[in-house]
Order: structure tokens, then C-alpha cells, then sequence
């Protein structure tokens, strides 16, 4: 088993929303992968005393413990317990009702050992989980529901935050565990995978934003040249682009798991 993982603030000096960890059970049975991408609120306005990387570190450190411990939960479970533990470690001091409360998109990623094993996934919002098959074939599992909001409906704050974690709408793990079942899920069996590639949107930026490639030369690269060498060409296209919707350079993060 191999891993590999990358992250970087999207401005120096900034702290960096992003979250990522992989995890090798004590008992050496399978392993997973965690990602969260941490939503950063307009003008910092969320209720929270804390901010976005205090909620994506407790998070993330919440659903790694978890994926490497509860082998009897599932991955839906998982992130409703996360989301209630980190909720319980704020709601004295922030007001979590607040719809720009600190949030994360969420990828997880598990999987067992022996001809019977699985690859367990989840996804919720926009990062993206690549699965590369024993034959080379690699397929991306998303969550789709934040693209199909119309981009006008986007460009205003108002109109987003009525669609966000609301039916109709879209979701991410906040303060509310029910968000948990909306995730999308599913899982594969472990003989015909043969690799993982989590990605938050700053690192997906390589395929969805700039297309210098698709999901399967994106994976190759990172097998061939590592998680870092992504991140650095995304910043690289960055630099040079002379217009970007949105944010110039994002928080970007890649976790790889060859199994």
C-alpha cells in the first residue's frame, strides 16, 4: 500500500481551509483516506468565534479516528457522529444556526483486506473521489448538486446561501448530522481497485477549470510525479491565466492510495 498526500493554502500567510489524512488501522486491516475542503464564509461573517480551520481540523481528526476504529459504522454514520461531536465542541460560544456556520465538503474513503474485501466512498459537495480500476479504467464519483445551481444564481450570496443545505438545493457537513444521509455513497469491491485520488476543487482545477487533461491523465500524473508536482502546475496555470472566476489560487489538496 502506498500513500501520498499534498496540500497548500491558496494565499501565503493564510491559513489553509483544507484538511487531509490517511489511515492505517492498528491491526494493519485495509485502510482510508479523509479530505475536507473547508467553505470560506463572505467577509469571514459565519457566527463563529472560531473560524474555518478549527472546524475542519476537529472534523477531520474526528472522522479519521473514526474510520480507523468503528469498522462496524458506515461511512454515512461516520460523518453523522463527526458532524455532532465538532458541533458539541462550539455550540456554547458560536451560533450554529448561523447558514454560513463553518462547513467542509467531505470525501471519505475506506476499505478492508482479503478476496472479500471492499472500497467503502462517500462524497459530499464539490471535491471529487477518483477510482482507477485494475485495468486502468478510472471513473470519478461525485456529488454534483452544488453545479447544477445556475451560475447567476451563484453570484448572489443571498440566493446561494437559501439553497445551501436545504432540499433542493445542496449540502455540506456543518453543524446539522443529517446532512450525512445526503451524501453520496456506495461502495466497490477491493480486487478490482486499483487506486484512490481524492481532490478538493483547487486541486481539481487541473481538469475542471484549465482541461489539461482528463481524469485518468490526472491520476497518471499523480502516480508517475506525485501529489505536490499537481499542485504546483495548477499554480502554475494559475499565474498564468489572465482571467479566473473566482478565487486566483485556491486551497488545493490531493491524497493518493495505491492499494
Amino acid at each position: 500500500m502506498r500513500f501520498e498526500l499534498a496540500t497548500t493554502p491558496g494565499t501565503a500567510g493564510r491559513p489553509n481551509e483544507d484538511w487531509t489524512s490517511a489511515i492505517t488501522p492498528a491491526a494493519g486491516e485495509g485502510g482510508a483516506l479523509v479530505l475536507l475542503d473547508g467553505v470560506t464564509p463572505p467577509a469571514g461573517d459565519d457566527g463563529c468565534v472560531h473560524g474555518v480551520p478549527w472546524f475542519t481540523a476537529r472534523l477531520g481528526g474526528a472522522l479519521a479516528e473514526l474510520c480507523g476504529s468503528r469498522r462496524d459504522m458506515t461511512l454515512e454514520e461516520i460523518l453523522a457522529a463527526a458532524i455532532t461531536a465538532t458541533a458539541g465542541k462550539h455550540r456554547d460560544t458560536c451560533d450554529l444556526s448561523h447558514v454560513r456556520t463553518p462547513q467542509a465538503t467531505v470525501v471519505l474513503a475506506r476499505w478492508g483486506s482479503g478476496p472479500d474485501g471492499t472500497v467503502e466512498h462517500l462524497v459530499l459537495s464539490d471535491s471529487t473521489l477518483l477510482v482507477e480500476s485494475q485495468d486502468g479504467e478510472v471513473r470519478a464519483l461525485v456529488d454534483d448538486r452544488l453545479d447544477r445551481v445556475p451560475a447567476e444564481v451563484k453570484r448572489s450570496v443571498a440566493s446561494t446561501d437559501a439553497l445551501r443545505n436545504a432540499e433542493g438545493g445542496f449540502f455540506t457537513a456543518a453543524a446539522d448530522p443529517s446532512a450525512a444521509s445526503k451524501a453520496v455513497t456506495g461502495s466497490i469491491p477491493l480486487a478490482e481497485v486499483r487506486s484512490l485520488l481524492a481532490l478538493t476543487d483547487g486541486a481539481a482545477r487541473w481538469v475542471e477549470m484549465f482541461g489539461e487533461g482528463d481524469w485518468a491523465q490526472c491520476l497518471s500524473l499523480v502516480r508517475k510525479s506525485g501529489t505536490r508536482e499537481l499542485i504546483d502546475r495548477v499554480r502554475a496555470l494559475e499565474d498564468g491565466a489572465q482571467h479566473i472566476r473566482g478565487k486566483r489560487h485556491d486551497d488545493a489538496t490531493a491524497a493518493f492510495a495505491e492499494l
